[in-house]
Order: C-alpha cells, then sequence, then structure tokens
C-alpha cells in the first residue's frame, strides 16, 4: 500500500502540529527544516536538512512527493516559479500566495474584490506618508510589505511632525525597489479572524469567527465562537474569507484577520463593520483552538485539502454554547517548561497542553493552552453563558501563567 505524501516547507510549530493528524490519516510528511533541533524536525522523523531559499535544495526535497505545502509565507517567489516549472503541486500556489507575501499586493487584491479595506496607500517617501497622513489622519500605521509577522515590520507614526524617524524604512524599501504601506489607523472595537479551507478539488468550508486578543502586536487569546460581535458582523467576516479563498484561488487552511468596529465606536468617517487586516495562507495561530475544540481541527482539515480529500465538519465540539479559549504560551521568566506542566493541569484539569520544543525567549511562541467550555442546558441565559467564558478565560490563563512563569508563580488575578 502506498500513502499520499506531503512536503513541508518550514520547520516552526505550524509544520509540527500537523504531524500527529498525518499519523491518524495514515499520510507520510516530509520535513525541509533548516536544523535537526527545529520544532517541526523533533515531531517528523522523514527530515531532510536544507535552506528553503535554495532552489537546488528544495527541488531535491520534493522530487517524487504528491504535494508540497508551507507553515510560513517567506519561501521566495523565484522558489515557488521552480517548483511550480518543475510540474509539483503546490498547496497554496504562487499565484495565490503572493498576497499573503506581499501587503501592497493584498490590499489591492481586497479592492478590486470588493472586500472592506481600511483606507491605505502605497508611500515611497516622507512626503508621500505626511500627504497620507493629513488624508487619512492621523496616527498612521507604517508597514513594511514583506516579512511582517507577530507586530515585527509595523511601526506606529505619531504625526507629521515625527514622520521623519521613518526615514531609514524608506531607505531600505528604496534599495529593495520597493515602496512602503501606509494605513489608516483602524479604531477598531475588537479583533477577529475568519478562517476557511478550500480543497484542491475546491469545496470549501467556513470555520467559526473568533475574537482574537493582543498583547505587543502579538496573539495572546482566541475566544472561539467570537462571543460579542454582532451577527452580521460574523456573517460579513465569513462571507469575506470565503471570497478571498475562491477568488484568490487558494488551497489550504486560509485565515483572513479582521478589525471590527461596533455600532457604538462607529463615526462618519469609519462605519460600523469588518475591515480586512491581513491573510494567512497556511494554519494560522486563531484556529489552534480546533485541535481541541472543533470536530475537524485545522491542521488535519489542511492535510485534507491539499490532497483534495473531502473537508471534514468545523463545528465547535459540545455543539450550541460552547466556546474554546486558546491562550498562547509566551516565553517569560521560566525556563523549563516541562517542569511546571503538572502544576498547570492540577490548576486548570481541563486544560489541553500543547508545547513547541522550542527554547523559552521572552515574547515567543512556545506552546499553547486550550480550554472547552461546554453546556447541556439550551436554556441557558446570557449572563451564565457569559460567566462560564469567564471561568473557562481564566483557568486557561492560569495554566498559561503556571507554565511560563513557573509552578511557584501567583496565579490570582490572572484572567
Amino acid at each position: 500500500m502506498t500513502s499520499p505524501s506531503i512536503g513541508i516547507l518550514g520547520d516552526g510549530q505550524l509544520a509540527r502540529m500537523m504531524a500527529p493528524a498525518a499519523v491518524e490519516l495514515g499520510i507520510e510528511l516530509h520535513l525541509l527544516a533548516g536544523s535537526p533541533e527545529a520544532s517541526a524536525a523533533q515531531a517528523i522523523p522523514r527530515t531532510t536538512i536544507g535552506d528553503y531559499r535554495s532552489a537546488d535544495d528544495v527541488l531535491t526535497f520534493a522530487d517524487g512527493l504528491d504535494a508540497i505545502t508551507f507553515d510560513h509565507e517567506h519561501v521566495p517567489a523565484e522558489v515557488l516559479s521552480a517548483l511550480q516549472d518543475a510540474g509539483h503541486a503546490l498547496h497554496p500556489g504562487p499565484q495565490a500566495l503572493l498576497y499573503a507575501q506581499d501587503k501592497l499586493a493584498m490590499r489591492t487584491a481586497v479592492e478590486e474584490l470588493g472586500l472592506p479595506n481600511p483606507r491605505w496607500a502605497r508611500v515611497d517617501s516622507v512626503e508621500d506618508l505626511i500627504s497620507f497622513g493629513d488624508e487619512a489622519g492621523w496616527p498612521v500605521v507604517l508597514k513594511t510589505p514583506r516579512g511582517g509577522y507577530d507586530g515585527k515590520g509595523v511601526r506606529i507614526i505619531e504625526s507629521a511632525a515625527v514622520a521623519d524617524e521613518a526615514a531609514d524604512w524608506f531607505e531600505r524599501a528604496a534599495k529593495q525597489g520597493t515602496g512602503l504601506l501606509a494605513e489608516e489607523m483602524v479604531p477598531y472595537t475588537r479583533e477577529l479572524s475568519a478562517q476557511v479551507a478550500r480543497s484542491a478539488a475546491g469545496e470549501i468550508v467556513n470555520y467559526p469567527v473568533v475574537e482574537s486578543n493582543q498583547t505587543d502586536g502579538v496573539c495572546d487569546e482566541v475566544i472561539a465562537p467570537a462571543p460579542f460581535s454582532s451577527p452580521a458582523h460574523l456573517s460579513r467576516a465569513e462571507q469575506t474569507a470565503r471570497t478571498v479563498a475562491e477568488k484568490l484561488d487558494v488551497t489550504g487552511m486560509l485565515a483572513v484577520e479582521l478589525f471590527e468596529i461596533a455600532e457604538d465606536d462607529a463615526d462618519a468617517h469609519r462605519p460600523a463593520g469588518v475591515y480586512v487586516n491581513e491573510l494567512a495562507m497556511r494554519p494560522h495561530n486563531s484556529g489552534h483552538w480546533s485541535m481541541d475544540g472543533a470536530v475537524t481541527g485545522q491542521f488535519e482539515q489542511h492535510l485534507r485539502a491539499v490532497l483534495g480529500l473531502p473537508l471534514g465538519s468545523v463545528g465547535v465540539t459540545g455543539g450550541a454554547g460552547g466556546y474554546v479559549v486558546m491562550k498562547n504560551l509566551l516565553g517569560g521568566a521560566n525556563p523549563d517548561l516541562h517542569a511546571a506542566v503538572p502544576a498547570a493541569m492540577r490548576r486548570s484539569p481541563a486544560s489541553k497542553v500543547h508545547l513547541y520544543g522550542k527554547e523559552p525567549r521572552p515574547g515567543r511562541k512556545v506552546g499553547h493552552v486550550n480550554i472547552l467550555s461546554q453546556t447541556t442546558n439550551p436554556q441557558e441565559s446570557w449572563e451564565a453563558r457569559t460567566a462560564r467564558l469567564k471561568r473557562a478565560r481564566h483557568a486557561a490563563a492560569d495554566a498559561a501563567r503556571t507554565i511560563i512563569d513557573g509552578p511557584d508563580a501567583d496565579s490570582e488575578g490572572a484572567a
């Protein structure tokens, strides 16, 4: 019997977490890793050491595999083209992946699709930046088009008076032959993430839209489904993600990060609704809740989609009224995460702990905790449901804090 084989470019935790689903489905995963100590290399036996930026390394690695996928968007265009020219099946393909790699291309595509963008412009100089800020309003969010993630490659320009502080960014961009992306600072009520899976056969399913809470530009907590957003905004978010997947021909998992402006926070310049923030064409941090809280987790779904298999159900485990809280583990004071896991489990027995095999550095994603909160009461009041969610958030935060700060850390107030 021959098992289907999928190659992964990128050796981080997203590739690592595809491994259990692949084992269950009888899929052979092959990994191109930069180091045998990389997060994914610890979990995927069929690992080749090489450089994803080298066309020679990647072409040699891909030989004989059924499909190639990614755990990040940073594979160079020339490497993607070489794979495609050699006849390899890439999911997502280079034409789609461009919109996750290049934020200027993404903004243009979102606009052409008639989807909700914040005000934006390509800017090539401090003077361009000032002109945009004077028109759109200060402060302005300035981004590098390529390479930024988790708050990297982003800076806030408060006013025209300090726009010169970005001169070095424009100099680097000019050397690279590109401009920068300027966006209005959206006064959002909350951040949402809408995930869809689209298979190589064209089937598509929407996951529940989730609320994503950030700390210093890094995702800290996710609540699934989003508990406080209006049904109209959630529907619009789902349709936006579906449109992106279909019109840009995305295969695999897609996450569309969005800003939501609630009715109470809207004004004449920024109407209530959802606005596209960024795209990720792979499994995504905002979907980690699904590993323990959805009928089909995002990593299994991604593998199904890449191979063109039927997609699985995406509802929250336990049905209506269920919540899942995902809390990221961001490296802190404790250098030995495993030593603290027993204490975290005792404090929060419902927690499901996922560690990534990474050395804990301050602010680095080294794992996450999921907690599923269910109800058997179809008549549960909104007040009771909100209180149940609060308890789940507290339990997830308590477990996470115990792991990252150590078993002797004071867990009080960790809601």
